[in-house]
């Protein structure tokens, strides 16, 4: 029996899912377990102010039980989850009010090879930690501000470091597309912290400047 689970733990991805299409549930199980913090990340950085996160998370794994049979190519599951994944979260914006927080997104590069998603500690004293507090709350709601299709790009490729082909392939749209997205929604955030450490006296002005001078080009 440990075998077993020892083999299906470390059998590749492709095999995995043609196992799942063949109705193995041990096969499953072992695929949710791969996936399932990646999907639970994806919804809460999308809305994290919803409360059953973990029962959405639940219904994405319900819904690849009962489509895998359609997925033609094994190799492109993972852009087939994250498609269920968002989909999912359409759905629920649907069914509740269009105002929804939504986790701040540290920085932003412009180098597009390389997603930032870590925020330098400016935690020196405590003039400090308001501000970055200040800074971090002026982000989310920034980003609570952009429309939900440049939300989600923003998502997929700063915080879950997707290229704009996975994130092209997982929202089934053109790669012109994805581009145009990010880059009207950075534009926008651009804009918005701009305004923010404008009205900064000059000496936190400097150090968020310091801080933002790699995310944002003014």
């Amino acid at each position: 029996m440990t075998n077993q689970k020892t083999l299906y733990n470390e059998m590749p991805e492709v095999e995995l899912i043609v196992k799942c299409q063949q109705g193995d549930r041990q096969a499953l199980e072992v695929l949710v377990k791969r996936y399932q913090k990646i999907v639970f990340s994806i919804l809460y950085q999308l809305a994290p102010d919803w409360h059953d996160i973990a029962d959405l998370a639940q219904e994405v794994f319900i819904r690849v039980y009962r489509h895998i049979g359609s997925l033609r190519n094994p190799k492109t599951f993972k852009a087939w989850l994250n498609q269920i994944t968002i989909n999912l979260f359409y759905d629920e914006l649907r069914k509740r009010p269009r105002k929804i927080s939504t986790i701040s997104l540290d920085r932003f590069s412009d180098d597009d090879d390389e997603p930032i998603k870590e925020f330098p500690d400016l935690s020196q004293g405590p003039d400090e930690i308001v501000l970055n507090q200040e800074l971090s709350s002026f982000i989310r709601k920034a980003m609570d501000e952009l429309p939900e299709q440049f939300r989600v790009v923003i998502v997929l490729r700063e915080l879950q470091g997707l290229s704009y082909e996975e994130i092209a392939e997982s929202l089934n749209c053109e790669l012109g597309t994805v581009k145009s997205r990010i880059a009207r929604a950075r534009a926008r955030l651009q804009i918005m912290l701009k305004n923010y450490v404008d009205r900064l006296p000059k000496n936190q002005n400097n150090k968020v400047l310091g801080t933002l001078k790699s995310a944002v080009s003014y």
